[in-house]
């Protein structure tokens, strides 16, 4: 049985990712054998509660006020929208229903009306997961106590690739909120974006922060860059899609339990390439038209995807202990 570590260096990390390309899947697929069943694939739909007007600088993203992306902004939506899209989610087959807000940090009154969202969406039986920015540890004891199960809240990139992408917030401002949540026992969906121009050293340094946090996040979003006109990373140099494949790989090896979910970029992802991603150790994925503003697969694509390669939904049960809540009714994630 492969063994959790927290310790992992560098250059081991680099070492895997310049494994041999079938070496590295084998190995990546025999870890992943050991923890999940290897046809089975968690679905996770995203909504976005509140679009645009955000005052980060994030390079990559189109809900900056920063840059002119011609995105319409949208004020906080109403909880009636957001559980008429939560049953909508669920009645294709979504095991969790996250909602994004762009927001820097909540104030507690945009937190209480978040939390009146993740209540009423936890009582359909789906699991909750929320990225509403930076948290306070008080806040994220309050999304706590309301049933929420995750909190997203990317790291990127490395820390050395860092300052390249975003100057209004510090890479111990992500650490921090990470801690805050994992001390109010939410569980932790952390990741980062590839193809921003980074180095192979600091893709592999994103996934020795992830791999040596102290515990795993229990879903680690691996998102390929969405280039958006009127972004400063629009026009950057298109990522290898092997070098995505690997970045999927190690991401299993060094965190052999968490749900590995491939995220933002599938619009522009080939059926291939994606068969890949599930090899490599993928086991989840967002579906719907849309993540957050950004075009994501449609559901009936997907689903012809998943017929072609013999895979079933499954629900990870692991954060509320609640029944499936998936069209596969009794299947789990798990070996």
């Amino acid at each position: 049985m492969t063994s959790t570590r927290h310790d992992w260096t560098q250059k081991e990390i680099e070492q895997l990712f310049q494994q041999p390309f079938n070496d590295l899947l084998f190995h990546a697929q025999s870890v992943h054998r050991e923890h999940f069943d290897p046809n089975a694939v968690q679905m996770s739909s995203l909504l976005s509660i509140k679009t645009g007007a955000c005052p980060e600088d994030c390079g990559y993203c189109p809900q900056s006020a920063k840059y002119n992306t011609e995105l319409e902004r949208e004020a906080l939506m109403p909880l009636g929208e957001v559980l008429s899209a939560a049953r909508a989610a669920k009645a294709k087959g979504a095991s969790r229903f996250c909602m994004g807000a762009a927001w820097r940090n909540p104030n507690d009154r945009q937190l209480e009306q978040v939390g009146e969202m993740v209540s009423a969406v936890r009582d359909m039986g789906l699991e909750t997961c929320v990225t509403l920015g930076m948290l306070e540890a008080h806040q994220a004891q309050r999304l706590r106590d309301v049933g929420l199960d995750y909190y997203n809240h990317n790291l990127d990139t490395s820390p050395d690739y860092y300052g390249e992408v975003i100057t209004t917030r510090t890479y111990q401002d992500r650490l921090d909120t990470l801690s805050h949540v994992r001390d109010a026992g939410i569980h932790v969906c952390c990741g980062g974006i590839v193809g921003m121009g980074e180095a192979p050293s600091d893709r592999a340094e994103l996934v020795q922060q992830l791999a040596n946090l102290p515990q795993h996040p229990e879903s680690v979003p691996i998102n390929l860059l969405v280039q958006v006109a009127g972004t400063p990373l629009y026009g950057t140099e298109a990522l290898d899609p092997f070098d995505f494949v690997r970045t999927i790989a190690v991401a299993r090896i060094t965190m052999p339990q968490s749900m590995v979910r491939l995220s933002a970029g599938r619009n522009d992802m080939s059926d291939e390439l994606q068969a890949l991603c599930f090899m490599a150790g993928a086991n989840s994925i967002f579906y719907g038209d849309k993540l957050l503003t950004t075009d994501n697969p449609e559901a009936e694509r997907d689903q012809k995807l998943f017929e072609r390669l013999g895979l079933h939904l499954c629900a990870d049960t692991r954060a509320s202990g609640d029944v499936p809540t998936t069209k596969s009714d009794d299947k789990t994630c798990a070996a």
